[in-house]
């Protein structure tokens, strides 16, 4: 892929989380300084010394300081933050890909701990714990007042301990209390099956340095286990929360044989980055068809933004979070650092999806299907009927029937997922379709 950049931090695209970032270098250009406000600047002075006359407490020049930093960042955006040297730690520990916590993706929405989405096989998942719980108790502490590292903070300890979450959920009359026990969170990234003789499965569940990487594996896998080529594939991005830039955009390029991936634009010079694709599709012209929900934002929607806006699949789900801004991880020489949002990033179409979400092209919600206790009633048709004709083939040699030896798996995928049962479909479909009009 061809990239217009220079040195940059590492850039962000995932949400808010008590999970995974990745950290990266941080190179800042030559910047004037502005004229400080001096009205605002008494009033700061004049505060702070209030506080430290006359609060109830003593409190410490650097304690002040600090809260007024947090405040800064805390008031530009839900995103952007401060982080000192030991919250700075703990960030490099959720980045290694494995430690000790629920398995949420997690952000702040009016004072509570917003859920983006729980990670695939982690304790969160399994509690049944979904996309869009508000969280608003950990254990006998109320989530109000705290920061998010704070609640992330609660939220990781010792593997087999147990936390209780006191959550919101839309739909639900009351409070939900969910106990989940802690365990070693390892993120993997990419799964893959078939879901039928030449249609794929592929989902990643976040993007990392190496997504790329494993996803061409999988697909590779799969390409033999089908005799060198797929009729189709489903990518499945729903509650992925994001990750690392370069992730969305080499799993996009994968696709796509050339146009612009995505850009980010900001106010600096180094925030304004252009992506583009390089020639080659991993499956050939295949349909392809992307699943995504409202747990699938940024790097999840730079990829369903490019496939959308290249026509190369289609999108399939509910509408997705609406992550549209990038932050930077810019040391700091105490031993901190700031997480700043530093630009917006567009579709290739120019689409800002900021707040807004992709729109899938085919709206599915999940759907629920309860299997029947008995499926021993069989339909009347025409060869259930007394002295009805056999079916010969033309040469009059028998039945010629294609029989139902794939239906079993179809069967299953209908009460399993209900959307991955419409996105198989829909490939078959597509499938057809492409043999009708080559």
């Amino acid at each position: 892929m061809k990239v217009n950049s220079r040195s940059v931090t590492l850039v962000l695209i995932g949400t808010v989380i008590g999970g995974s970032l990745t950290l990266g270098q941080h190179v800042l250009g030559a910047r004037s300084a502005n004229e400080l406000p001096l009205e605002q600047m008494r009033t700061f002075t004049d505060v702070f010394t209030r506080i430290k006359s006359d609060y109830v407490e003593e409190v410490s020049d650097e304690e002040l300081l600090e809260h007024a930093i947090r405040g800064m960042l805390n008031g530009l955006d839900p995103h952007s933050a401060y982080l000192n040297t030991e919250e700075f730690n703990e960030l490099r520990i959720g980045t290694t890909g494995e430690f000790g916590g629920l398995g949420i993706e997690v952000g702040m929405e009016d004072g509570f701990v917003k859920v983006v989405s729980p990670i695939d096989d982690t304790p969160a998942a399994r509690a049944g714990i979904q996309a869009g719980d508000l969280i608003i108790r950990l254990d006998d502490t109320p989530v109000k007042g705290l920061s998010l590292n704070d609640a992330v903070k609660l939220m990781r300890g010792k593997p087999g301990s147990t936390l209780t979450l006191t959550v919101i959920r839309e739909g639900a009359d009351k409070p939900l209390t969910i106990d989940i026990v802690r365990d070693i969170i390892k993120v993997t990234s990419v799964r893959n099956r078939m879901l039928e003789p030449g249609y794929g499965y592929l989902r990643i569940s976040n993007f990392q340095t190496k997504t790329t990487s494993d996803m061409l594996k999988a697909i590779k896998a799969m390409k033999k286990e089908s005799g060198g080529t797929l009729k189709g594939m489903v990518l499945d991005l729903r509650n992925n929360p994001g990750g690392v830039l370069s992730g969305a955009v080499g799993v996009s390029d994968a696709f796509l044989n050339d146009g612009m991936i995505v850009y980010t634009d900001g106010r600096e010079s180094d925030s304004k980055l252009r992506y583009d694709a390089t020639d080659g599709d991993v499956l050939d012209g295949a349909p392809l068809v992307v699943l995504v929900n409202g747990g699938s934002a940024s790097a999840s929607e730079i990829v369903a933004g490019a496939m959308q806006d290249h026509s190369r699949g289609i999108v399939l789900g509910s509408k997705t979070f609406g992550k549209g801004s990038v932050q930077t991880i810019q040391d700091l020489p105490t031993g901190g650092a700031v997480k700043l949002t530093t630009s917006r990033y567009y579709t290739p179409n120019g689409r800002s999806i900021q707040a807004l979400g992709i729109e899938p092209d085919i709206a599915t919600k999940p759907g629920s299907w309860t299997r029947p206790e008995s499926e021993s009633f069989s339909p009347l048709t025409e060869s259930s009927l007394r002295g009805a004709l056999t079916n010969t083939t033309v040469d009059g040699s028998g039945d010629d029937s294609p029989g139902d030896a794939e239906a079993g798996n179809e069967d299953n995928l209908v009460y399993d997922d209900y959307q991955l049962f419409e996105a198989l479909n829909l490939l078959k479909g597509l499938t057809i379709l492409s043999k009708k009009t080559s």
